[in-house]
Parts: structure tokens; C-alpha cells; sequence
């Protein structure tokens, strides 16, 4: 199953950050996303296939938030 997903979106991961929040801007696409915690702003870069086994669900569409 493809998820699809943009830059900009904000999605939900498997597991909470540590902050206690679990929404995350996608800030950069490619062979590895880099991923920023919409609660402290912390940045995690993983291999895209990481990213799209641990990613649950997109909360918000990047043409939705502005």
C-alpha cells in the first residue's frame, strides 16, 4: 500500500516523541525525510523506507495549512 504524502504535510508516526506530542511536519523529501516534532521543533532524518514503515497517517495536507 503507497502511502502519499507531501512536503509540508503534517503527519502521525507509530510511537510519540518524547515531548509527549506526535505530529510532524515533513520539512524534506528525497532519499532520506527529515521530519520536524510540531511540539519542541526537534528535526530526525530517517531513510525513506523507515519513514514510511513507522508513519500512520497524514493529519494534515501542506495545501490545507495556509
Amino acid at each position: 500500500m503507497e502511502k502519499s504524502y507531501e512536503l509540508h504535510d503534517v503527519v502521525e508516526m507509530k510511537k510519540k516523541h518524547p515531548c509527549g506530542v506526535n505530529r510532524w511536519e515533513i520539512i524534506r523529501l528525497g532519499a532520506d525525510i527529515r521530519i520536524k516534532c510540531v511540539g519542541c521543533g526537534q528535526l530526525v532524518l530517517m531513510p525513506r523506507r523507515e519513514f514510511e514503515r513507522k508513519m500512520k497517517k497524514v493529519l494534515k495536507k501542506a495545501d490545507e495549512i495556509g
